[in-house]
């Protein structure tokens, strides 16, 4: 056991000083019952611990990445990275499912590869390490899930704004859009581009963002608003 727990750690990135939380986040409910162990408890309250501090890591996390995004893009987002389908995704990604301590029915009914159980061990694995090292050990470890995560999930998103305008305009011949960049400014390493989208001559969208590309896409968002459109 403690073999596997170095295993996990490494693989955590985070070393514990008690490994007696981290056994417990990978305790499910399931083995507590039929263990029949003295104060072998399971997982089930660190999960509940876990799910605030992923929220308020992810909330802090997006809140400082994107400091030109829209409250209600800023919500979608987060919804996105603590659904059930992403910490599945999470936890694959370091084997959790590997190191969990299940009962006899769960092990024989591939309940280590469950996406709720892989989900909510994840999210107990965050509590243990909160716990045990604090808020900064916490949103190191979701950082580390987040920074994969966003780059290619908004870049994505924002793809899809551009492309739906892009869509839209080209159904009727003679339409010309383009994108022109109204300012620039800030130091290199927090810069704000303010960039108009055009249809013909007209501007038909304005956008914000760290990158030209960024503001880029949401002066297509902010178009597609004006149009009455929501890209999926």
């Amino acid at each position: 056991m403690q073999d596997n727990l170095e295993e996990f750690e490494n693989k955590l990135g985070y070393k514990f000083k008690d490994r007696r939380v981290l056994i417990k986040a990978l305790t499910h409910s399931s083995f507590a019952n039929e263990a029949h162990i003295k104060g072998c408890e399971s997982n089930e309250r660190l999960e509940f611990l876990g799910d605030a501090v992923l929220g308020i890591v992810t909330a802090d996390y997006l809140y400082f990445h994107n400091a030109h995004v829209p409250e209600g893009e800023l919500t979608r987002l987060r919804a996105m990275m603590v659904c059930e389908k992403t910490l599945h995704t999470f936890a694959q990604s370091i084997d959790l499912g590997k190191y969990l301590r299940l009962g006899h029915g769960e092990e024989h009914t591939n309940g280590r590869e469950r996406p709720s159980i892989l989900a909510d061990a994840f999210e107990a694995v965050l509590a243990a390490i909160y716990i045990d090292g604090g808020m900064e050990a916490a949103r190191r470890f979701v950082t580390g899930f987040a920074d994969k995560f966003y780059c290619s999930r908004i870049n994505s998103a924002f793809r899809d704004y551009k492309t739906t305008l892009q869509e839209i305009v080209q159904k009727n011949r003679g339409e010309r859009l383009r994108y022109v960049l109204r300012s620039e400014s800030g130091p290199d390493h927090d810069k704000e581009f303010v960039v108009e989208v055009h249809l013909n001559s007209n501007v038909i969208g304005t956008g914000h963002g760290g990158s030209k590309k960024d503001a880029e896409q949401m002066a297509a968002k902010e178009a597609l608003e004006l149009m009455g459109v929501e890209p999926e």
